[in-house]
């Protein structure tokens, strides 16, 4: 299986149009210690030939762009990315449907609760039914996006898109609106999970053994955007566990038996993205990496 992090930051990637933090003012300004991320995506493939392309970041265009593998090879049009799927239907993993417009053939895979979530918004019908296929897929029930990769979604602990909450959402809960992704293809497993609340006791025995976890990596602390001054939400309150703290996903998943352990998705205000920080040493050297666009793994 070969899987590469096409996008490793969170919505609005780093640096944020509109964010002057010193963490967007170092990447602006050609700070080597802190790299440019795009919106937060991934494709793999057990082949090298067909790709399963797990979220449409809103950056999805350059993201392909700046990936070979995923360029056209045949005729005058043409793809080789065969799936995409949905793990929530937050802004920064589907507004790149809209790019993905252009008549060619693919087959969304999402659960209802998300397919429901589209399906709110006519602006994507302009992927034309007779062309994309919506596929439903229910938790739990092994399906085969793209020749040689198995996946089964499973529920973790998130809330509904910012764009459909009304009134003050329910955070926490296991539904369809949030999941994570357990890819397998030739013995190996990859757990892909961009979002998730809290680490439970169940989510710890569902990756027990993977041989890679690419996990959401928002923030590093609770408050990161408070203490940065650009806002007034939580992780919690965005649905994001933190790295950091005694309920933190590194503490709660350090007695896991994992293979490699990735952040991804990771926000503009956490101090981790800064190479050779305090924060970035002490994420590593608890056996974590620092996801970049563009980050390969092959198992």
């Amino acid at each position: 299986m070969q899987a590469i992090v096409l996008g490793s930051g969170a919505g609005g990637g780093v640096p944020q149009w509109n964010c002057r933090c010193p963490i967007c003012a170092m990447a602006r300004a050609g700070d080597r210690r802190v790299l440019a991320r795009t919106q937060s995506s991934l494709a793999v493939s057990a082949d090298g030939d067909s790709w399963l392309l797990v979220n449409a970041s809103p950056d999805i265009r350059q993201q392909l762009s700046d990936t070979p593998a995923l360029h056209p090879r045949e005729g005058l049009r043409h793809s080789p990315i065969r799936a995409v799927l949905l793990t929530n239907g937050d802004v920064d993993h589907v507004a790149g449907l809209l790019t993905l417009r252009e008549g060619q053939p693919f087959r969304l895979h999402a659960t209802r609760g998300i397919l429901d979530s589209i399906a709110a918004n006519r602006v994507f019908d302009v992927m034309a039914p007779g062309v994309v296929e919506r596929a439903e897929i229910a938790l739990g029930e092994p399906f085969s996006p793209a020749p040689g990769l198995t996946v089964t979604l499973f529920p973790v602990p998130g809330k509904v898109p910012l764009w459909l909450e009304d009134g003050t959402p329910e955070i926490g809960a296991e539904t369809e609106s949030t999941v994570g992704a357990m890819i397998e293809a030739g013995g190996r497993r990859l757990a892909y999970v961009p979002g998730c609340a809290r680490v439970t006791e169940g989510f710890k025995d569902r990756i027990a053994g993977v041989d890679a976890l690419l996990f959401d990596g928002t923030v590093l602390a609770d408050d990161d955007m408070i203490r940065a001054g650009v806002g007034t939400k939580t992780g919690w309150r965005m649905g994001h566990v933190p790295m950091s703290g005694e309920n933190g996903s590194v503490a709660a998943l350090a007695e896991v038996p994992i293979g490699r352990r990735i952040f991804v998705h990771i926000n503009n205000t956490n101090p981790v993205l800064v190479e050779n920080s305090d924060e970035r040493r002490g994420i590593e050297a608890a056996g974590w990496t620092v996801a970049h666009d563009g980050l390969t793994l092959r198992l």
